[in-house]
């Protein structure tokens, strides 16, 4: 069904465009600012020759300054009236800012006297300033270069916040002659059935111009179609703009972290193996600190001189260009040797310890290597991460696929994109003999898979088809994906995988359910705070970068005018939405099961082994001392998305690795390490 409400995305010249009608606060302040110390020194210099001007061109110039002197005047009143309606009401309340529109119009009206004034005073600064005062000749050079810049800026501007579905959104019958919910009429499906695949379609040529330089063959093809049904239909349902966006994270981020603080902090309690179950954990951590130095390494050169920004050049340097193709086995991509050299470096093996290293990369096949671990007796595979643009269309390829497993029982369903990579690795290490030509060197060894963020989650993935044959293996997959394996295989994989999450990741809580639960927090809190937005995302800009307590201004409505305020049409959560999805339920419950979930739900893989930092998460000296505490957690941990700073920082494999390395070693550990210390700890606890 649909809803006929008037949305927060402003209707000017015939279409919808990509912003809000409380969008011009910010830009048009930078823009008065900028007309008013324009203005200001146009005064001055009209002041100073008090109007007249000895030079042949004199009469012009004069002219020209009281011109642009009433038409800088008009556009910094025109900027006033626009700021301060646009200040104007709240997100989902947009009637004090009707008259936006109009203000639009007489704002875009006086580009065109500008566009002539600009370009009459580039011909007088070029054909009629001869003899007048440099310095005036100068002030009016500048004058037109600022006009310029200033029109330039303003095109740019409406190219950005263009939308290609501004006009192909006709809008349902009102709800006048229908009904609000009698709209599910074959009008209201064929009009939904239409935006969707126009939607689509714009998703899709999206996607071909940012990869332009990939393949356009059939595989690449059908990941741009599946990954644009799926953004599109995410979007589809709202009428949120950026902005709207931005001020909802911003809400819930102080939100989250208000519920934080009024939790009962955890006991901490000191790092000793004294249980069986701290002992399990201790062995667990240190065989995970070990595996994460292959999935580190597996991401070749970038990896290495990101972790060691001074020493990896001039250690990289001699070793590049040494061919040991005639020796090795080295597939695709590493034409320089860079990629295989660093692998050498972060794992501290030999060359012979490596029985096949590939650095091929396509759609659903990416990097991987097998050595020999002598040191934990274990034949090791290790999966690269996200490193490419061929990579992340295989991680958004996220629609479901079928994995079969023998001796599962229930439905066994997996992400396409990984699960197609773990089939590909899968292939090359069975039917091209390579786990037999490893066994066959070291017949006593155990089979341990291992990766990080794709890499991590493809791991999983290998190790589920390879258990039925090497039934001891293990997997350590590191920050995997939320939306992976289905209840039945999540389950199934507890026996043999392990997955490490760090901090606020948010790869491990990234989900389509989870995202379409972020969208419903989103529209809940944008809904409810009566704040304009630009106080929303100046005080959430500041919470970000300096920190403090958390706004507690209300940023929900009163209980007892909840009702009321939510059945008028300019506000409410319902305001947002184009029509009903499955991620909207009801205002009134977080858990209504009214609607059936659209995307099967998936789930991380194994057991989750949760790293967190304990004290403050906020830290102003790069020395401040550091303490992590290690616990086991569960899926139902990670189903909503945590918005933080860290969500992408606690994703970083360096990172993982630094934390890891803590927890196994001794010593305190600071912050911001050098290369030579990642040996170092904080004071562990678990």
């Amino acid at each position: 069904m649909y809803l006929s409400l008037i949305m927060p995305g402003m209707v000017a010249f015939g279409r919808r465009w990509g912003i809000a009608s409380d969008d011009l606060v910010l830009p048009g302040a930078f823009e008065l600012f900028l007309r008013v110390i324009w203005w200001i020194g146009t005064l001055i210099l009209y002041s100073l020759h008090k109007g007249s001007f000895d030079c042949p061109g004199g009469g012009v110039l004069h002219g020209y300054l009281v011109v642009l002197l009433v038409l800088l005047a008009l556009v910094i009143l025109s900027l006033c009236a626009i700021i301060y309606v646009s200040a104007q009401g709240t997100i989902t309340n947009p009637g004090p800012r009707r008259s936006i529109p109009v203000l639009v119009y007489l704002r875009a009206l006086l580009y065109l006297p500008e566009i002539v004034w600009a370009c009459l005073g580039a011909i007088w600064a070029s054909a009629d300033s001869q003899g007048c005062d440099p310095a005036t000749v100068g002030a009016v050079i500048a004058a037109v270069v600022a006009s310029w810049i200033l029109l330039l800026s303003t095109g740019l501007g409406v190219v950005f916040v263009f939308d290609p579905l501004g006009d192909s959104r006709p809008r349902p019958p009102a709800p006048e002659q229908l009904g609000v919910r009698d709209l599910e009429s074959s009008e209201g499906s064929q009009f939904l059935s239409t935006a969707r695949s126009v939607a689509t379609q714009v998703w899709e040529s999206r996607l071909r111009l940012l990869c332009c330089c990939l393949p356009q063959d059939e595989s690449h093809r059908a990941a741009f179609s599946s990954i644009a049904q799926l953004v599109s239909g995410f979007f589809s349902d709202t009428d949120l703009v950026p902005s709207d966006i931005a001020a909802g994270l911003a809400l819930l981020h102080q939100e989250q972290d208000k519920m934080a603080h009024h939790r009962d902090p955890d006991d901490i309690l000191a790092h000793s193996p004294s249980s069986p179950i701290e002992a399990e954990l201790e062995v667990e951590l240190g065989q995970a600190a070990h595996c994460m130095q292959f999935a580190a390494a597996a991401y070749g050169w970038p990896m290495y001189i990101y972790s060691n920004p001074l020493t990896g050049p001039c250690k990289l340097s001699g070793d590049c260009c040494r061919s040991q193709a005639a020796e090795y086995d080295i597939v695709g991509g590493d034409h320089l040797g860079c990629h295989f050299s660093s692998v050498l470096l972060s794992t501290g093996l030999g060359y012979r310890d490596f029985i096949y290293v590939s650095f091929h990369n396509q759609i659903y096949e990416i990097p991987f290597f097998v050595a020999l671990d002598h040191k934990r007796e274990a034949i090791l595979v290790a999966v690269r991460g996200t490193l490419s643009l061929k990579d992340v269309l295989t991680d958004l390829s996220a629609d479901c696929e079928n994995l079969p497993v023998d001796g599962v029982s229930g439905t066994c369903y997996a992400h396409k994109g990984m699960s197609q990579a773990a089939r590909y690795i899968y292939r090359k290490l069975v039917n091209d003999g390579i786990l037999n030509q490893a066994f066959a060197i070291a017949p006593e060894y155990k089979l341990v898979i291992t990766g990080h963020s794709l890499g991590g989650g493809t791991a999983s993935l290998l190790a589920v088809l390879l258990r039925h044959s090497f039934p001891n293996l293990q997997c350590y997959a590191f920050s995997p994906p939320g939306g992976l394996l289905s209840k039945a295989l999540a389950d199934y994989s507890k026996d043999f995988v392990v997955s490490v999450v760090l901090g606020k990741d948010l790869v491990p809580r990234l989900s389509i359910p989870n995202m379409e639960d972020l969208k419903r927090r989103i529209l809940k809190m944008v809904s409810n705070c009566n704040k304009p937005k630009y106080r929303i995302l100046l005080q959430g800009c500041w919470y970000e970068v300096f920190g403090g307590e958390p706004d507690d201004s209300p940023t929900e409505l009163e209980h007892q005018r909840l009702e009321e305020e939510l059945s008028q049409p300019l506000l409410g959560e319902e305001s947002l939405l184009v029509r009903h999805s499955s991620s909207y339920q009801s205002l009134a419950s977080d858990d209504s099961p009214a609607h059936a979930a659209t995307h099967l739900p998936l789930f991380l893989p194994g057991r989750v082994l949760y790293l967190t930092e304990d004290g403050p998460s906020r830290r102003w000296s790069c020395f401040a001392q550091v303490r992590y505490r290690a616990e086991w957690s569960s899926e139902a941990a990670f189903r909503s998305v945590l918005i933080s700073p860290r969500m992408m920082a606690d994703h970083m494999p360096d990172a993982v690795l630094r934390a890891l390395r803590s927890l196994t070693a001794d010593r305190p550990f600071n912050l911001c390490p050098s290369s030579s210390s990642l040996g170092n700890n904080h004071h562990t606890v678990i």
